[in-house]
Formats: structure tokens, sequence, C-alpha cells
């Protein structure tokens, strides 16, 4: 299975700190990766590494099995879709018309007919016409989580999406996400709930200091070892007839 993103022994450094340190992360199509790690782990500059919106100190980027280095900006939006962590908006566009703004290669008509589906796959139908500054938090980010949609991008990167969320609406947004693994397109998302990381994830990579200390499987990547080196931490997962669960207690001293 060919990798829609490959990127490896990336280095980063801000203000005289190594941010990534050789950190390396692979996304095949039809599979969600998790990203986790304590704040500050590099979780973000990664993503945005891997996407070309950071530069490189070292190591290498691919998307779609070509360098980062040689795509220019039309063609890395057509590759990957990017849902950061801010959920800010500058201006109250109605969400129809935010959303459109996700499939800018497509005629006008045939974009909002695209926004006006996503909206339907996360449930605000009935606030197509809405400022999406009068809507709540929530509705923000699913209308957001519509925008990232729209692109039809092989690869969709999304930086915290559960972030702040009702549980109702986490749950939404990582099985929509989910759905679109199955569809075919390969999901990396950073993460905090270990949980959710656990019951979404098909792989997870777990950052320390900008460097991946543990991949694979949630049951390998958040094994009571790989925890302990990574967030100091006691415990693992269980299962319970809901899913994996993350039990976890701080170590003791």
């Amino acid at each position: 299975m060919s990798e829609v993103l490959d990127i490896r022994g990336a280095v980063v450094r801000l203000d005289g700190r190594a941010v990534l340190d050789g950190a390396s992360l692979l996304a095949r199509p039809g599979e969600v990766v998790g990203v986790i790690g304590p704040n500050g782990a590099g979780k973000t500059t990664l993503l945005r590494a891997a996407l070309g919106l950071q530069a490189l100190d070292g190591g290498e980027a691919r998307l779609g099995g070509r360098a980062l280095a040689e795509l220019g900006e039309s063609e890395r939006a057509a590759l990957a879709g990017y849902l950061p962590q801010e959920r800010k908006v500058a201006w109250n566009l109605p969400a129809l018309s935010l959303v459109s703004l996700g499939a800018p290669s497509q005629p006008p008509r045939r974009a909002r007919e695209i926004a006006a589906r996503m909206l339907e796959r996360v449930g605000l139908t009935g606030l197509a016409e809405r400022g999406v500054l009068d809507m709540s938090g929530g509705e923000r980010a699913r209308v957001l989580l519509a925008r990232l949609l729209a692109t039809r991008a092989p690869l969709l990167a999304a930086d915290e999406p559960a972030a702040g969320l009702d549980p109702d609406a986490q749950l939404l947004i990582l099985e929509i996400l989910r759905e679109e693994a199955r569809r075919g397109a390969a999901v990396v998302l950073t993460l905090h709930d270990l949980t959710l990381a656990a019951r979404f994830c098909d792989r997870v990579a777990a950052l320390k200091d900008g460097r991946v200390l543990a991949e694979g499987p949630p049951a390998e990547a958040l094994s009571p070892e790989a925890l302990r080196a990574v967030f100091g931490l006691d415990g693992g997962l269980i299962q319970t007839p809901h899913g994996p669960v993350a039990a976890l207690r701080r170590r003791p001293g």
C-alpha cells in the first residue's frame, strides 16, 4: 500500500530549540493515524511540517509519493486538506459559503453543491445560511470539519479536532473522519484524549521532545511501557464492552 504521507527524520528548530528531532510519520490510504504526546512534544509542528506549512531544517517530507519541496501550493492543496486547532474565523460568512471555500478548484455552483452535502453530513443543513460567528463553538467546529471534507483530498489532517467539544460532538467528528478513512482517505490527527486515540485510530505515534518514542497499533503505542516513557504515567488500555479505555494514574513520587 503506497503512502499518502511520508515524513522522515524531520528536524525543526525554533528559537534555537529542536521542536522536532528526527521525527518520522507514515499515513496510508484507508487508515487513521493518531499523533499523541504531552504539551510541547511537537505534535502540531510535525503535522504542519508534513503539509509544507513549517519549513524543515532536516529530513524530508513526501505527499502522494512526491517530494514536498517539488510541489506548488495548488498541488499541495489538492493532495492534503488541513483542519487547524485554532477555530477562529475572520469574517461572519454563511456556513455554506465558508464550506464551499474548501473546493476552490470547482466552479462556484458545484462548490456550493459539495458544501451543502458536507453540511448535511455534519448535521448542519438547517444552518447553511447562518453566519459562522453567530454559531456556538461546537457548531463552528462542525462547519470547519465540513470545509475539510469538501476538499476531498486523499490526505485529511486535523489538529486536535475533538478538543474543547462536548462528548457527542467529539464522537460525531471522529466517526466522520473514520468514515473518510473507510472511503479510502488517509487521516492524520493529533489527540490529547488517549481513549479516543485507542478507539478511533488504526495506528498511533507517541511523541516526546520532538521524537517518536512509540509507534504502532494502539495496543502497542499505548502500552504501559510506552505511557511511562512518553507521559510518565502508570496504567494502560483496558477492554470494555464499549471498546478500549485508557486507565491511567500518576506515578508515585
